[in-house]
C-alpha cells in the first residue's frame, strides 16, 4: 500500500491515525483489485491442489566431532535491534534514526528522475541522492531497504518528486493521465521505456549489488508508488477505466532484469502473482506484503492470511498458495509494511488479534516475515513484551547450543559449534563467521575466519498451512536442525596462557561505520561487541594439549538396551550414560588411535558402589575392568587403561556387562 510522507514525531502518528483521506487512498490498491469473495470451502478446495505443500526438510548436516569435549551454552533473549530483521523506520534526512523502538533498518524511496537527471541521455545516472541516504543511515549503524518509483500520488515528502518519470523519456514514450490519483503515467509497454528501465536496473545492480549499506530492495518502478498496480486503471476494464498495467510478459522482463542485476542483495516484489506469477520461476525473488495483518470489508477478512484462515480471496498468502510459492521464504526474504491504520495497536492483542488486527502470530509464522516498515513503532515501549515476542520471532533467532573444543590446546586444534534457529526464517546473507581468542583485558589477540554459512541454519519448526491437510490449525512441523559446524584453528604464535574462546558473525557494515549494529546470538555469553563467549581455553606450548576427549552422551555413539543419557551436573557436558550392563551397551565409534599402538585411555565414570564392566576394542576379546566406588552418582572418578588401538579414527570402544550392572560413563580421553 502507499507509504505516508515522512513526518516527525506526533505529526506522523496523527497522519496514521486520523487522516481519512490518506487512509482511503491507502486501501485502494489492494481492496479495489479484489475479485468477488469466493465461497471459503470452494476456495480451499481449489487452492489445495495449487499449494506447494510441506517443504522437504533440509539435510541435517554433520554430527558433532565425538573427540571434542562439549561445552553447553545458556540461551537468553536476543536483542531487539539485530540487523536485517524486525522493524524499519522511515528515512528522514538529518533526524536521529535510533529513536523509538529498537531497530536496525531504515526504509527509503526515491523517484527515478532523481537519478536519471540528464534530459537528453537515459543512460546517464547521478547516484548522489541514494548514496547520501545510504551513508547517513549507515552512520547510525542501520542498513537500508529501498524502492524506486515513477509515479507517487500525493506528496512523497522531502524533496522527492510526485512525478518521477525522467525527462529523457519525453518524446519517446506516450504519457497518460491518471485522473483518479492525479499522476502522470508512462506507457509501461513502450519498448523505449522498457529498455531504459532495464538499463537502469543493470546499472543499479552493477553499482550496488552486495553493498553492505543495503538490506533489501523492492523492485518498484511499476505503478502507483512503485507497488505494481495502477488502480483503477488495471486489468478490470469493466469499470470503464482502461488498463495501464504492463503486459505480464513485460512485467516479467523487469523481474528478470532485477534477478540478473542483483545476485547478492535480496530483492522483493509486491505480489506473488505480479506479472502473471513470473516470480514463481525466480526463487531469489521474495514478496513484500505492505498491508500486513490487516482485516477489511464486511464481514472482516484478512488481507495477509489465506482463505483457509479467514483471509480474503485476494489476500497475500492466498495468492502465494494459488501460485504454489508459499514456501518462497526458504530462498528469499519476506518484507513489507504493517498496515498503517493498525500500527499503533497491531501488537496489543498478541499473539492473536482483534477487530481489524488479524492473528499477528499466524501472520508472522505463515508468511515467515523477516522485516516490516512500521513508522508507528516510534511510539512503542521498548519493554512491551508483546512487541518483543513478535520481533524476536521475525526472521532469524540464532542460538549457539553447544561449543566443542579442548579446554587446553596448542598447535592446530578443532573448534565446533552447534547452532539452532528459533525464528521463522533463515539468515539470508553469507556473513563471515570468525573464531577468536580474547585475553584477560577483553582484547581479541588472534582471530580465524571460518567457512561456516549461517544461511544453512533453518528454523527448527514451521507452521503448517491448513491447505496442506496435515492437521488442525495450528500444527507445527519439524523442519530445520541444530546445525553443527567446525573448523581447525592454528594456535602457533599465541602466547601460552588463559583466554576466552569467542565467535562472531561480522556485519560487513562494520567496515564502513563504527556504529554498525552487530549480529548477536541469543545466548547469555553474547557481548555487545558482537563476540560470543564460548568458554575458557588455555593455550599451551606444543605437546601440552589436552588428550582427545569423547563424551558418552555424544549423538554419534551407539546405546543399546536400557542404556540412556542422564543429566549429571558434575559430569563433563552436564550428562552421562547410565543403566549400562545386564545386556545394555555403550559404544564409542571413531576413536582416534593416532599412528596406532598402545594408548592410555582414561575412563571417567560415576558409581556409588563397586562395579565392573567389560571393555572391548574393535570387536576383539572383551577385557573386564573393576571400577571403585565414587563419592556418589554425580561425582566422577577415573581409571586409566592401556589399550591397543589401530591407526586412524576408525576405532570403536564398547562398554558392557552381561552379568550385572556397569558404572555410569561420563566420557573417555585418549593420550
Amino acid at each position: 500500500m502507499r507509504t505516508f510522507a515522512p513526518r516527525r514525531g506526533r505529526e506522523l502518528l496523527a497522519a496514521l491515525c486520523s487522516s481519512a483521506l490518506a487512509l482511503s487512498l491507502a486501501v485502494l490498491p489492494l481492496t479495489a483489485q479484489a475479485a468477488p469473495a469466493a465461497d471459503t470451502a470452494t476456495a480451499s478446495a481449489a487452492t489445495a491442489a495449487a499449494a506447494q505443500g510441506v517443504p522437504e526438510r533440509p539435510a541435517p548436516g554433520p554430527d558433532p566431532d565425538p573427540s571434542l569435549p562439549v561445552h553447553t551454552l545458556t540461551r537468553a533473549d536476543a536483542p531487539l535491534d539485530n540487523p536485517l530483521k524486525g522493524f524499519a523506520r522511515f528515512y528522514q534526512p538529518g533526524a536521529d534514526q535510533n529513536t523509538g523502538y529498537p531497530h536496525a533498518l531504515t526504509w527509503s524511496y526515491f523517484g527515478l528522475s532523481e537519478v536519471m537527471t540528464n534530459a537528453s541521455d537515459c543512460g546517464s545516472y547521478d547516484w548522489s541522492v541514494l548514496d547520501e541516504a545510504l551513508d547517513e543511515s549507515a552512520s547510525y549503524g542501520n542498513q537500508t531497504a529501498l524502492r524506486f518509483y515513477l509515479e507517487y500520488p500525493g506528496d512523497p515528502g522531502g524533496s522527492h518528486p510526485s512525478n518521477a518519470v525522467p525527462h529523457c523519456f519525453d518524446g519517446h514514450v506516450d504519457y497518460r493521465t491518471d485522473a483518479v490519483n492525479g499522476t502522470t503515467r508512462p506507457d509501461y509497454d513502450n519498448a523505449y521505456l522498457l529498455d531504459g528501465l532495464k538499463d537502469f536496473i543493470a546499472a543499479f545492480g552493477a553499482r550496488y549489488d552486495g553493498d553492505p549499506r543495503i538490506g533489501y530492495i523492492h523492485m518498484g518502478l511499476i505503478g502507483l508508488w512503485g507497488e505494481w498496480h495502477t488502480y483503477p486503471y488495471d486489468t478490470d476494464t469493466g469499470d470503464g477505466y482502461p488498463n495501464h498495467m504492463p503486459t505480464d510478459a513485460h512485467g516479467a522482463e523487469i523481474m528478470r532484469a532485477y534477478t540478473s542485476a542483483f545476485t547478492h542483495t535480496k530483492v522483493e516484489v509486491r505480489y506473488p502473482d505480479s506479472a502473471g506469477g513470473a516470480a514463481a520461476e525466480l526463487p531469489s525473488v521474495g514478496f513484500h506484503d505492505d498491508s500486513f495483518c490487516f482485516r477489511e470489508g464486511s464481514p472482516l477478512a484478512g488481507v495477509t492470511l489465506p482463505s483457509s484462515l479467514g483471509g480474503a480471496s485476494y489476500s497475500q498468502l492466498q495468492r502465494a498458495v494459488e501460485r504454489g510459492v508459499e514456501n518462497r521464504w526458504t530462498t528469499a526474504s519476506m518484507g513489507g509494511e504493517v498496515r498503517p491504520e493498525i500500527q499503533p495497536r497491531a501488537f496489543s492483542f498478541w499473539p492473536g488479534g482483534s477487530g481489524d488486527v488479524d492473528d499477528m502470530k499466524a501472520c508472522l509464522e505463515l508468511e515467515h516475515t523477516t522485516w516490516k516498515m512500521n513508522e508507528g513503532s516510534a511510539g512503542y515501549s521498548s519493554s512491551d513484551p508483546n512487541v518483543a515476542a513478535a520481533v524476536r520471532l521475525m526472521g532469524y533467532d540464532l542460538t549457539v547450543d553447544d561449543a566443542y573444543f579442548h579446554d587446553t590446546a596448542a598447535g592446530s586444534t578443532t573448534v565446533g559449534v552447534r547452532i539452532s534457529n528459533n525464528g521463522v526464517a533463515p539468515f539470508y546473507y553469507p556473513w563471515t563467521v570468525s573464531l577468536g581468542l580474547k585475553d584477560a583485558a577483553g582484547n581479541v589477540v588472534k582471530s580465524w575466519d571460518t567457512p561456516w554459512d549461517l544461511r544453512e541454519v533453518m528454523p527448527k519448526k514451521i507452521r503448517a498451512f491448513p491447505d496442506w491437510g496435515v492437521g488442525s490449525d495450528p500444527t507445527y512441523l519439524d523442519y530445520g536442525y541444530a546445525r553443527y559446524f567446525d573448523a581447525d584453528i592454528d594456535l602457533t604464535g599465541v602466547t601460552a596462557g588463559g583466554y576466552r574462546l569467542v565467535m562472531k558473525a561480522k556485519n560487513p557494515l562494520e567496515d564502513i561505520s563504527s556504529n554498525a549494529k552487530k549480529l548477536r546470538f541469543a545466548n547469555t555469553g553474547q557481548n555487545a561487541d558482537g563476540w560470543l563467549d564460548l568458554g575458557a581455553m588455555t593455550v599451551g606450548t606444543d605437546g601440552s594439549a589436552d588428550p582427545a576427549g569423547y563424551e558418552a552422551e555424544a549423538g554419534g555413539n551407539t546405546l543399546t538396551g536400557t542404556a540412556v543419557v542422564a543429566d549429571c551436573a558434575d559430569c563433563s557436558g552436564g550428562a552421562k550414560v547410565g543403566y549400562l550392563g545386564n545386556g545394555a551397551t555403550l559404544t564409542f565409534p571413531r576413536v582416534d588411535g593416532g599412528d596406532g599402538g598402545t594408548r592410555q585411555v582414561t575412563v571417567h565414570y560415576t558409581t556409588a558402589v563397586a562395579r565392573s564392566a567389560t571393555v572391548q576394542i574393535n570387536g576383539g576379546t572383551p577385557r573386564t575392568v573393576d571400577f571403585a566406588p565414587t563419592a556418589d552418582w554425580t561425582t566422577p572418578g577415573s581409571v586409566t587403561l592401556s589399550l591397543a588401538l589401530d591407526s586412524g579414527t576408525g576405532n570403536s570402544i564398547t562398554f558392557a556387562n552381561d552379568a550385572g550392572w556397569a558404572p555410569d560413563i561420563d566420557r573417555i580421553t585418549v593420550t
